[in-house]
């Protein structure tokens, strides 16, 4: 009654997978989501729901219902929702209308819309620093006088 047919053996066959490209890694942890521990080799993180996390990212999108909590790093940032904790971003921190930073925040361009809320202990990183700094000195005394010499020649 039950046969099998030489023919129709499948378990030798290997099961083909489909893999992501690196380009594509993002991570979506969707609205009522509750998410506690580390997400690694993530290009692209979006926060809707609750997360208490230790994260390195290129980009990272706290929607209007996300709640993020934890150790953050991330290249760029947008945040409409709640961010709170030891956050760095090496590009730029992005705050919307509704959006929530707190925390020890590092950063090196800021934008804040009219509405948005940032607290704590607030550092601009060092690369800008330096390079705010070599700008307030301006030229050197001896390329100052060299230019008024070319000036009055």
């Amino acid at each position: 009654m039950f046969e099998r047919n030489k023919g129709d053996d499948n378990s030798s066959k290997s099961i083909d997978l489909i893999k992501p490209s690196n380009a594509s890694s993002k991570v979506i942890i969707g609205p009522g989501v509750k998410i506690k521990g580390e997400i690694t080799e993530a290009r692209e993180i979006q926060i809707d729901g609750d997360a208490d996390v230790t994260m390195n990212t290129d980009h990272l999108l706290v929607g209007g219902t996300g709640n993020l909590k934890g150790n953050i790093t991330s290249q760029n940032a947008d945040i409409w929702g709640k961010l709170d904790g030891d956050i760095k971003i090496e590009g730029t921190l992005t705050i919307q209308e509704q959006g929530s930073v707190s925390g020890s925040i590092e950063y090196q361009n800021l934008q804040i819309k009219l509405g948005g809320q940032i607290k704590g202990d607030i550092k601009i990183s060092e690369k800008v620093k330096k390079i705010s700094e070599a700008k307030k000195e301006g030229p050197s005394l001896n390329d100052s006088s060299s230019g008024k010499n070319k000036a009055n020649n």
